[in-house]
């Protein structure tokens, strides 16, 4: 499997992990509650990544026209549920697109945008996309349980015998 394949996957993976956590919330106000300590609610996360990838894998990779507004990711309020989820499928489609048609050579030279003095190459830098996807879908599902009183899992990683064995029980 190719490079891009495999992340590809694993962002495509996590966005629909994000969309089944959001789904998963009982009440839709409840997304955007932000208890005594909780800096971020679950939807302005939800928000906050769609237009991260959009942004670094859209438009930097893939020549979207996508404008990213980082500020309001994190100040919209209330925004309807299914209007998150529309997000995060135009996030999916965009991952699609962009992966499917990045070059291997493209992967080791440096990614387009340096980071103060910092550059890294295009293959790290969509690995570190990746790890923060990951780092805040987790996030939100420990608020989803904090919220919600519930304490089960949405089941992030579809392991076949994980499922098996979760069926025998």
């Amino acid at each position: 499997m190719k490079f891009q394949e495999s992340i590809r996957s694993v962002l495509v993976r996590e966005l629909e992990a994000l969309r089944r956590e959001l789904e998963a919330y009982g009440e839709e106000e409840d997304i955007w509650r932000r208890p005594s300590g909780i800096g971020n609610s679950a939807g302005n996360l939800a928000l906050h990544l769609a237009g991260n990838l959009q942004s670094f894998v859209g438009a930097t990779l893939g020549a979207t026209d996508y404008v990213r507004d980082r500020q309001a990711e994190f100040s919209r309020r209330d925004v309807p549920r299914a209007e998150v989820v529309a997000e995060i499928e135009q996030t999916i489609a965009v991952i699609d697109e962009t992966l499917s048609t990045l070059a291997d050579e493209r992967l080791s030279r440096p990614f387009p945008l340096a980071f103060g003095d910092t550059t890294v190459s295009t293959g790290d830098f969509l690995i570190h996309l990746s790890t923060h996807l990951a780092f805040h879908v987790g996030q939100v599902d420990y608020h989803r349980r904090l919220i919600t009183g519930e304490n089960e899992s949405i089941g992030p990683l579809a392991i076949p015998a994980l499922a098996s064995a979760r069926a025998t029980e």
